[in-house]
């Protein structure tokens, strides 16, 4: 059975700042582009979404669903985000919430619920309700045991259950006794695994990656990869218990962002052009000399005040591995120094797919003469090996604004091309 790349956390086009295009049969197709496997469906709370889902997917295997007319080998896995804005502790927190539900039925239960109760469904694919996070892990307990609550992107500074401005210092403070029950969290792209494992608390937590894509452009720009023996053992309650096991057998690793590259990596101001590294931060008084008001914490300088071990003491071998990509598009982008929506890079992408393999097959696990002979610049390869070896330059991603990642150092570009257009 090959190893299948799950990414367990999207939207659709119901959610707010969301493409168009983010409907299942084009994110099926897309899917298949990238080399996902298994993907969430997104925004199950939605309505409109909702019968979208029930009106394209039918059960494929116990908890998995296909599309109806088999058009597509992608399957998926029923997901959702929840902001939950709430007061707790003398404070206003902003967490996101990652709900695996184990089949359409549940779903229908968990939101005939949250209709019952005021809660409005209807306005944004990822809802915002009053309840704390807590509380609704109370209430899909009492639906169904099998539900599972993932907390999202768990440092970013404003919805996160880490994060800096509305979070919390620990799991344990925002689940309290409902805490064993959770079992996994959710990297984000501004922090990889490494940075998450300096905090011995979340020892026992299964650390997974999604894109959070809000385009089909994103999807898979994290993800996930599992080992299967066979088909018939695709299904939700495997993946959940591989998950909430930390299953080191069949959860071969993750796939991350460079985190720099992720927007809340660094501290800063994006309207002041301030940057800091956690440490200017701290010798400028957390305050932009700029406009004078506090900076926006980022991700790493939060892991460094939580902390309480260091990187070297990180016992690695305890831990599902990881390995860093830069989606193909990016790379194909700074070899040819033109955006990567270009209609050179569209062309050039869509090419190597068709030669190569898919996206991740290329960017992972594709040899490197296959690559060589199905490229126009040999610069591609080039900057394929640097990524797949962390020979990199970064630039770090500050309040709201994308870092950047070179993966050809400037004056190293080979002049020559394997073939002609």
């Amino acid at each position: 059975m090959p190893k299948q790349i799950l990414d367990l956390h999207i939207h659709s086009r119901y959610s707010r700042a969301c493409s168009p295009d983010l409907e299942l049969p084009k994110i099926a197709r897309a899917c298949e582009g990238k080399g996902i496997d298994i993907v969430s469906t997104g925004d199950y709370t939605h309505p409109a979404w909702f019968k979208h889902i029930k009106e394209n997917l039918t059960e494929a295997n116990p908890g998995i669903y296909k599309l109806k007319d088999e058009s597509s080998k992608t399957r998926f896995i029923l997901s959702t985000e929840i902001s939950c804005i709430y007061k707790h502790r003398g404070a206003t927190r902003r967490v996101h919430l990652v709900i695996l539900a184990p089949n359409i039925e549940t779903v229908e239960k968990f939101n005939k619920i949250l209709e019952e109760r005021g809660i409005n469904i209807r306005s944004d694919g990822r809802p915002i309700m009053g309840l704390s996070s807590k509380d609704l892990l109370k209430l899909i307990l009492g639906i169904d045991p099998r539900f599972m609550m993932i907390p999202a992107h768990i440092w970013t500074p404003w919805f996160a259950v880490l994060g800096s401005k509305s979070g919390y210092n620990s799991l344990e403070e925002c689940f309290e006794e409902l805490t064993p029950h959770i079992r996994a969290a959710e990297t984000g792209l501004s922090s990889d695994p490494t940075m998450n494992h300096r905090l011995s608390k979340l020892d026992n937590i299964t650390l997974v990656s999604n894109s959070d894509a809000h385009s089909l452009n994103n999807l898979g720009r994290e993800a996930n990869r599992f080992q299967f023996e066979n088909e018939s053992e695709i299904t939700y309650g495997e993946i959940t218990r591989i998950i909430r096991e930390g299953d080191r057998n069949k959860f071969l690793y993750t796939i991350e962002f460079y985190p720099e590259e992720g927007m809340y990596h660094f501290d800063g101001h994006r309207d002041c052009k301030v940057v800091f590294s956690p440490k200017e931060t701290k010798a400028k008084k957390f305050i932009c000399p700029v406009c004078k008001k506090p900076v926006t914490v980022g991700v790493l300088h939060r892991v460094e005040d939580l902390a309480d071990r260091a990187e070297e003491n990180i016992p690695t071998e305890k831990f599902i591995p990881h390995k860093y990509i830069v989606p193909l598009k990016e790379v194909i982008a700074k070899v040819f120094g033109v955006g990567p929506s270009s209609k050179k890079v569209c062309a050039e992408y869509d090419s190597m797919i068709k030669k190569i393999g898919n996206e991740f097959y290329i960017l992972l696990d594709a040899p490197e003469d296959e690559i060589k002979k199905n490229i126009f610049d040999e610069n591609i390869l080039l900057a394929i090996k640097n990524m797949r070896s962390g020979h990199v330059k970064v630039h770090p991603g500050y309040d709201g604004e994308y870092g950047s990642v070179e993966v050809i150092p400037e004056g190293l570009k080979s002049k020559k091309q394997s073939r002609l257009l």
